[in-house]
């Protein structure tokens, strides 16, 4: 009986892709001890007491290697079964936090368990999303060249988006918009794609651009289209239609809704943050929530964080500083080290060629992946995949490029090394859910 549960674990699992993720997590576990790591402090006990981050994120990967397992002795058929019930539990979790949610750094986003310990519902549900995703894309009656079945699979990603940004959990809520990816991996018309980055482009320039300027520009754009065009639009009169509808909507993004959202939806450090990000100057007193504050003085953040962080990677220089000899990242000077920064204690230890290998571990993976993804023969299974790899690359993506100042800095967590437990318990679900479908690639899910 044991050695038929034995083979039953290992037969078909990608172990090279559990070695990369023990590694991983090995990695932030060890980004995090150098951290915080004491020289006066017993080595051993720090490690078993429980009291130091770096032993609680030990005692997180204990308990993630359990779930592991668990996932790992589990019946795929299990994930497509309750794909839908999970994604609406999912989403039912995470509308709880407006009435029994905890407030952690301005986000109304976590439920308290106990112990100290918080649950994050927005994490947990990009797994659920995942699944909800990979269900709907695999059922035989889903067309997904109809517009119908990609308006509910772009609701389906968008909705547990539109509950984040409510929680003011903008950048997590972000990640979900890596579900595109996968959605245009399976026939998603690349139209939708254009108009997304034209729309990134637009919202950009209205930041860096003062409205009126830009309104100019776009209505001078328009005009000269319609010269130029002017002989084609005699033959096509639906052309002009076309351009002047862009010209308005175009105008009418940039002059109310990027003010609208900027001013209403989000808080005003965020906004801040973003205008930053760009050369821009956002003023504070425009903001609601600000407003709302009444006579409470007006404090615009700036960009101490992504400094901090700038320097400590940037002294690090080729071959890094050495373990445990870094000054800014021991010293403290880099705000949330732990956890959205924790790539600066890796940048300054072991400098540009140990940041080279370490992004080099994680492409190995995500190219790991998506080798798995191609191998499968159920859509379930492939999409699933594709989301797992989206999920990472849009993490890793956007912390990196966070960190060195090349985005705005939207709390998003380096995936198995930044601490926390919930998102370790997220990722670890994620990664060994595919290598269960993995395992069973030779079955059909749907």
């Amino acid at each position: 009986m044991n050695t038929y549960k034995k083979a039953k674990v290992s037969e078909g699992v990608d172990w090279l892709s559990a070695w990369i993720y023990l590694l991983l997590v090995a990695i932030g576990i060890l980004c995090i001890f150098m951290v915080e790591y004491k020289p006066q402090t017993d080595l051993l006990q720090s490690f078993i007491g429980g009291k130091t981050n770096y032993s609680k994120q030990l005692l997180f990967a204990l308990f993630s290697l359990v779930i592991a397992l668990f996932i790992l002795l589990s019946d795929s058929k299990l994930f497509t079964a309750f794909a839908n019930l999970s994604y609406a539990f999912g989403v039912v979790l995470m509308l709880s936090t407006f009435v029994i949610g905890k407030v952690v750094n301005g986000s109304k986003s976590w439920i308290p368990m106990g112990g100290g310990f918080n649950l994050q519902p927005v994490e947990l549900c990009k797994i659920f999303t995942a699944l909800a995703l990979a269900k709907y894309l695999s059922r035989q009656e889903t067309s997904f060249d109809k517009l119908k079945s990609q308006a509910i699979a772009i609701a389906l990603v968008l909705f547990p988006f539109l509950i984040s940004t409510l929680q003011h959990e903008l950048g997590l809520g972000l990640v979900y918009f890596s579900f595109f990816i996968v959605m245009y991996r399976e026939g998603l018309p690349p139209t939708l794609m254009i108009i997304g980055a034209a729309i990134g482009v637009l919202l950009v320039a209205s930041i860096i651009v003062e409205p009126d300027t830009l309104a100019i520009a776009l209505t001078t754009l328009a005009v000269l289209l319609i010269y130029f065009l002017r002989k084609q639009m005699k033959r096509n009169k639906t052309l002009l239609r076309w351009i002047i509808g862009v010209w308005i909507i175009c105008v009418g993004f940039q002059k109310f809704a990027v003010p609208f959202v900027f001013n209403n939806v989000f808080e005003c450090h965020q906004s801040a943050r973003i205008y930053s990000a760009f050369g821009g100057d956002y003023d504070c007193t425009q903001n609601k929530h600000q407003a709302a504050e009444g006579n409470k003085p007006i404090r615009k953040p700036d960009d101490y964080n992504v400094r901090q962080s700038k320097i400590a990677i940037g002294s690090g220089g080729f071959f890094g500083r050495g373990f445990l000899k870094g000054t800014q990242t021991r010293g403290r000077y880099v705000p949330a080290q732990n956890t959205d920064f924790i790539f600066t204690s890796l940048g300054e230890a072991f400098g540009f060629i140990g940041s080279v290998v370490f992004l080099g571990i994680y492409l190995f993976f995500l190219f790991r992946i998506i080798r798995m993804a191609e191998r499968q023969r159920s859509t379930f299974s492939r999409v699933y995949a594709y989301c797992v790899a989206s999920i990472l690359f849009f993490h890793i993506a956007l912390n990196i490029l966070m960190t060195i100042g090349l985005f705005p800095s939207p709390g998003i967590t380096l995936p198995l090394v930044s601490y926390g437990g919930s998102s370790l318990v997220t990722f670890t679900i994620l990664i060994f859910i595919l290598l269960r479908l993995d395992a069973d690639r030779q079955m059909v899910l749907r």
